[in-house]
C-alpha cells in the first residue's frame, strides 16, 4: 500500500509479464516448511509498543483513523471511515471489514485505515502482526510502514516498508491454483512516474491459506537492511546499495544493488542520488487497512472486483501489532538479527534493487598495461626492496630479454614499483594503474623460471600486489594463480590472477602500484628467478579511445563549421586515396573555419575527453590547399578550444610534428602532441572546436581541403572489435528475430540489392512489441564502446499502422530487464520519422542510451515497434542492425 500511487508500479509490473513474455522473470518464492528450522525472535529484541486488541473499543491514543475516498491513489473502490462497522474489536480481535456501501454513495463500497502517525513512530526495530487475511476478488489488505515527516520529499523518496499485502486470496492464479501468496515490498527512489520498488512474493504451501487460519508476519528492520518473515521464516531480505570506491574516493560502481535515495541536498538545492541507508533511516509510522479494488487487485487473478466476495463484508482480522527493540544497539537496530543460511545470498532471500549504477569517473575504457615485456616500462621499474640489489635484464634462450633477479642474505621482497621515490628514469613517473574498467574479465599475468631455488627448501613462493601507496594489500600464495602450480627449477611457467578474484579479497583495483613476486620472506637466500612478460589486462581487449571527425563524410555530432563568413563548407570528391573531403572557401569577410561539436553551432553537444591518451595521443589531420589565399605569405594556423573556449591554443602549422608549411595542390599531414596542447593550456578533457584556417583576415581567396581528422593514440595496439552485428542478412548467432506477445512468427524476406535479404515485422490486433532478442543468458557487453559506439539499424516501414496517431519507438534492454531505454525514433541522431516505403537509418549513441540508464555491460534486446496496442496493420522491415563504433 501506499499514499498515492503505489501500486501503479505493481500494475505495470503485472502487465509486463503478460506483454512482454521473454524479457522479465517470476519472483514467486515456494518454501518446503519441513525442511526449514524457523527461528524465533533472538532474546536482545524487547518489546516497546503493542496492541493485543483486549479493550471494548479501538485505541485511539494508539490509531488515528483515516477519513477519505480518494482510492489511496490506486483507483481502489472504498471509502475509509470511523464507523464501528468497518472497524470495532471483538474477542481480542481488532477487525477491518469491507462493506457494500449505500446505494448513491461516493464509492461502492466502505471500510477502514488506520496509522499511528504522531502516536507512536519508530526508526529500525521488528514490526509484527497476527492476522487472518480476507479473501475473494478484489480484496486488498495491508500491514505496512510510512515515514512520519517525509524528510527526503514526498512520496516514494522518503520511502516506504510494505511487511504484509495480499490480493485476490482464495481465486484461480495463473498457475491454475489457488490465490495463497502474501508480498513484502519496498518503494523508494525517484519521483513517481520514475519509482522504484522492489519485493518479493511468498507463496504459501498447497492446502494452507492465509485467509483460512492467523499467521504471524513481520520485518525486521536495521540500519542499512530489512528482513521480511512469515510464521518465523525469513523469506527475503533487502539492503542498501554498496558503492564501489576508487583510490580517489569516486564511485566506480556498486558492490551491491540495493535501494537508493534521490532527494534535494538542502545547501545546494541539487537533486542528487544518494546509495546509503536513506530514505530508510528517519521514523516511519504503522498502518493497518483493507482496501477493496484498485489499480493491482483488478488486473490479476479474476480481474475486476467479485461483488458477491464483499455482500456480507469481507474481514482482515489481526489478534496483535507488536513492535520490539534491539537492546543490543537501539540507535542502528543492529545485533539481534534473526537469519538463516542463504538470508544475504542472491540466490536465495536476497534481493537486488533498483538502485541506478554510478558512472565510472574516468571513461571506463579498458586500456593494457605492459610493466615488462622485453625492456622495462620506464614509470615500473624492476625492485629489490630491501636486500640491496639491482634487477637487471639478462637474456633467456627462449624469452629473449627478462628480468633477473637475485636474493641475498638480507630478507627482502622484489617485484615491480610504480611509487615515485623509487622512479629513476627521466622519462618515467609514478602511474598507479586503474584496473577496475577490467574487473570483470581482466587478470594480472606473468611468466617466471625460477633458475636457482631458495636454500630453505619448503619456502613458499608469494605474489604480492599493493594500490594507492601501500593502503590496499593482498598477499598470497602463487599456487592461487588459475594455473596452481608451483615453481619447477628450469622450467618457464605462466601465472594469471584474476582481477575480480582480487578485487573480492578487498584489493582496490583502481590504483595498483606494486606487484611482488618473491620465496616466503626470511627464506629466500639464494634464491635466482627469471620474470617476463608481465602485464594487466584481458582478452580480446577494446583499447584507446579516439576520435574520427572526418574521414569520407563528415561526423554528424561534429559538423564542419564557419564561424562568420556566411559559407557552407562542404563536402568535396579528391584523389583516390582521399575520396570524399571537406571543402572551406574564405571570402572577402574575415573568418576562421573547422570542426565545432558545441549545440549552437548545429553540433551535438558530445565534447572529446582526450585525459586518457594524454601521455601518447595526437589531433592529427590531412590538408590540401587548392587555391592559396590573395597574401602569399599568410601564415596557415591550428586553433583547438574546450569547454565552450574556456581554454584554447593557436599555433602555425609550422609547429607541427611535420614542421612545414602548406604548398598548394599538394596534400600534406599535419600532427599536434595532446601533451604539447596540454602544456600549453589546454584542457584536453573537453575538447570541442578544431579549427584550420589562414591568419585573420588575411584569408581571401583560399580554398581548402581536410581529410583524415582525428585524435587518437597512434601509438595503441589495435583494438578488439567490441562490436556486434545483429542483424545482417540474418540474425547473429543465438540472437533470433522475436515478436513478443502477438503470436506472430517474423520472417526474412528479400528486398532491394541494397538491402538483400531482411528481417520482417507484421503487427495484428494483439498488442506486441518486436525486435530481436537473444537466447537465454546471452548477451552484449558494449562497455568497451561505451564512447564512440552506436546501436544503428535500418528501416523501411511497408504499410503503416491503422492507428495514425501511433509513434514509432525504440527499446533497448539489459539482461533480466535490470535496465531499459524507450525512445521515439525522431529522437535519433538522423532525427527523422519514418516515411512508408523508403528505407531510413537510425542511430543512438551509446552514451546518450547510458546516461538514460541503460546497463550496456549485458545487451539481449532490441525493439524496434509503433506504440503499444497502436500497431494493428503495421509491416516493416529491418537491417543491418549493429552494436559498434561507425
Amino acid at each position: 500500500m501506499n499514499i498515492e500511487t503505489t501500486h501503479i508500479t505493481r500494475l505495470l509490473a503485472a502487465i509486463s509479464l503478460v506483454t512482454l513474455a521473454g524479457c522479465g522473470g517470476d519472483s514467486a518464492t515456494k518454501s518446503n516448511f519441513e525442511n526449514v528450522d524457523a527461528s524465533e525472535p533472538v532474546s536482545d529484541w524487547q518489546m516497546v509498543w503493542s496492541d493485543e486488541f483486549e479493550g471494548s473499543a479501538i485505541d485511539t491514543n494508539k490509531w488515528n483513523y483515516e477519513l477519505n475516498c480518494n482510492g489511496g491513489g490506486n483507483n481502489e473502490k472504498q471509502c475509509y471511515t470511523d464507523s464501528e462497522q468497518n472497524a470495532f474489536i471483538a474477542d481480542g480481535v481488532l477487525n477491518i471489514v469491507a462493506l457494500p456501501a449505500e446505494e448513491g454513495a461516493e464509492k461502492p463500497y466502505t471500510s477502514a485505515r488506520l496509522n499511528t502517525r504522531y502516536n507512536a513512530d519508530f526508526t529500525y526495530g521488528r514490526f509484527e502482526v497476527r492476522a487472518k487475511l480476507p479473501s475473494g476478488q478484489g480484496s486488498w489488505p495491508a500491514f505496512w510502514m510510512l515515514p512520519t515527516d517525509e524528510v527526503y520529499g514526498t512520496w516514494p523518496r522518503s520511502g516506504e516498508i510494505d511487511v504484509l499485502e495480499s490480493v485476490n486470496l482464495k481465486t484461480p492464479d495463473e498457475d491454475g491454483g489457488i490465490e495463497s501468496s502474501i508480498h513484502g515490498t519496498l518503494h523508494y527512489g525517484r519521483a513517481w512516474p520514475d519509482n522504484s520498488s522492489t519485493g518479493k512474493e511468498f507463496k504459501f504451501p498447497e492446502n494452507t491459506n492465509p485467509a483460512d487460519d492467523f499467521h504471524t508476519y513481520a520485518v525486521e528492520w536495521q540500519e542499512g537492511e530489512i528482513r521480511w518473515y512469515v510464521d518465523g521464516y525469513l523469506y527475503a531480505t533487502q539492503r542498501q546499495s554498496e558503492v564501489r570506491t576508487n583510490a580517489s574516493g569516486e564511485a566506480v560502481g556498486l558492490k551491491h544493488r540495493g535501494w537508493f535515495a534521490e532527494y534535494f541536498e538542502q545547501g545546494s538545492g541539487e537533486l542528487t542520488t544518494h546509495w546509503d541507508s536513506a530514505p530508510f533511516d528517519k521514523d516511519f509510522h504503522l498502518l493497518l487497512n483493507l482496501a477493496v479494488g484498485g489499480d493491482w487487485p483488478e488486473n490479476v487473478n479474476d480481474l475486476g472486483v467479485d461483488a458477491s466476495a464483499f455482500e456480507n463484508g469481507q474481514t482482515f482480522a489481526i489478534d496483535y501489532v507488536r513492535v520490539y527493540q534491539c537492546a543490543s544497539n537501539p540507535e542502528t537496530g543492529k545485533g539481534c538479527e534473526t537469519i538463516r543460511p542463504g538470508y544475504n545470498s542472491l540466490d536465495d532471500a536476497l534481493l537486488e534493487g533498483d538502485a541506478p549504477i554510478p558512472s565510472p569517473p574516468s571513461t571506463g575504457i579498458a586500456t593494457p598495461l605492459t610493466i615488462f615485456g622485453e625492456s622495462f616500462n620506464p614509470n615500473w621499474p624492476a625492485w629489490d626492496c630491501c636486500g640491496g640489489s639491482t634487477p637487471a635484464i639478462v637474456a633467456d634462450e627462449t624469452q629473449g630479454d627478462v628480468v633477473e633477479f637475485v636474493v641475498g642474505a638480507e630478507p627482502t621482497v622484489m617485484g615491480f614499483i610504480s611509487r615515485e621515490i623509487f622512479i629513476t628514469d627521466e622519462a618515467g613517473k609514478a602511474s598507479p594503474f586503474d584496473a577496475s574498467p577490467m574487473l570483470d574479465e581482466g587478470y594480472v599475468r606473468f611468466k617466471m623460471k625460477v633458475t636457482n631455488a631458495p636454500g630453505t627448501a619448503d619456502a613458499a613462493w608469494l605474489v604480492k600486489l599493493e594500490s594507492n601507496e601501500g593502503s590496499s594489500a593482498l598477499e598470497m600464495p602463487i599456487t592461487d594463480s588459475i594455473e596452481g602450480v608451483s615453481p619447477v627449477v628450469g622450467q618457464w611457467q605462466t601465472y594469471t590472477f584474476l582481477l575480480k578474484d582480487l578485487d573480492a579479497a578487498n584489493l582496490d583495483i583502481s590504483a595498483i602500484d606494486v606487484i611482488m613476486v618473491f620465496p616466503a620472506w626470511g627464506a629466500g637466500e639464494g634464491a635466482v628467478y627469471l620474470i617476463d612478460d608481465v602485464e594487466i589486462t584481458q582478452d580480446n581487449l577494446g583499447v584507446s579511445p579516439e576520435l574520427t571527425i572526418f574521414t569520407d563524410e563528415q561526423n554528424l555530432a561534429w559538423p564542419m563549421w564557419d564561424c562568420c563568413g556566411g559559407s557552407t563548407p562542404v563536402e568535396a570528391m579528391d584523389d583516390e586515396e582521399h575520396g570524399l573531403t571537406a571543402e572551406f572557401s574564405i571570402g572577402a569577410e574575415p573568418t576562421v573555419m573547422g570542426f565545432n561539436s558545441r549545440t549552437s553551432s548545429g553540433g551535438a553537444g558530445e565534447s572529446f575527453d582526450a585525459s586518457s591518451i594524454l601521455d601518447e595521443g595526437v589531433i592529427q589531420f590531412d590538408l590540401k590547399v587548392t587555391s592559396a589565399p590573395s597574401d602569399p605569405t599568410t601564415p596557415w594556423l591550428f586553433k583547438v578550444e574546450s569547454n565552450e573556449g574556456d581554454s584554447a591554443v593557436e599555433l602555425e602549422l609550422t609547429a607541427s610534428v611535420e614542421g612545414v608549411a602548406p604548398v598548394t595542390g599538394e596534400w600534406q599531414t599535419y600532427t599536434f602532441k595532446l601533451s604539447d596542447l596540454a602544456a600549453a593550456g589546454l584542457d584536453v578533457s573537453t575538447i570541442d572546436v578544431l579549427m584550420i584556417f589562414p591568419a585573420w583576415g588575411a584569408g581571401e581567396g583560399s580554398v581548402y581541403r581536410v581529410d583524415n581528422v582525428k585524435i587518437y593514440n597512434p601509438n595503441a595496439a589495435p583494438a578488439a572489435t567490441g562490436e556486434l552485428t545483429v542483424f545482417k542478412d540474418a540474425a547473429a548467432d543465438q540472437w533470433s528475430i522475436w515478436d513478443c506477445c502477438g503470436g506472430s512468427t517474423p520472417t526474412t524476406e528479400t528486398d532491394d540489392d541494397a538491402h538483400g535479404a531482411v528481417a520482417q515485422f507484421s503487427i495484428g490486433s494483439t498488442a506486441t512489441v518486436m525486435g530481436f532478442i537473444a537466447d537465454e543468458d546471452v548477451s552484449f557487453d558494449a562497455s568497451a564502446i561505451l564512447e564512440n559506439g552506436v546501436v544503428q539499424f535500418d528501416m523501411k516501414v511497408v504499410s503503416a499502422p491503422s492507428d495514425i496517431d501511433a509513434q514509432w519507438l525504440f527499446k533497448i534492454e539489459s539482461i533480466g530487464t535490470s535496465s531499459a531505454v524507450e525512445l521515439a525514433l525522431s529522437s535519433s541522431v538522423e532525427g527523422q520519422v519514418p516515411v512508408t516505403g523508403e528505407w531510413q537509418t537510425y542511430t543512438f549513441p551509446l552514451q546518450q542510451l547510458f546516461d538514460a540508464g541503460l546497463d550496456i555491460s549485458a545487451l539481449n534486446v532490441i525493439m524496434v515497434f509503433p506504440s503499444w496496442d497502436m500497431g494493428d496493420g503495421a509491416l516493416y522491415r529491418i537491417d543491418n542492425v549493429i552494436i559498434a563504433n561507425p
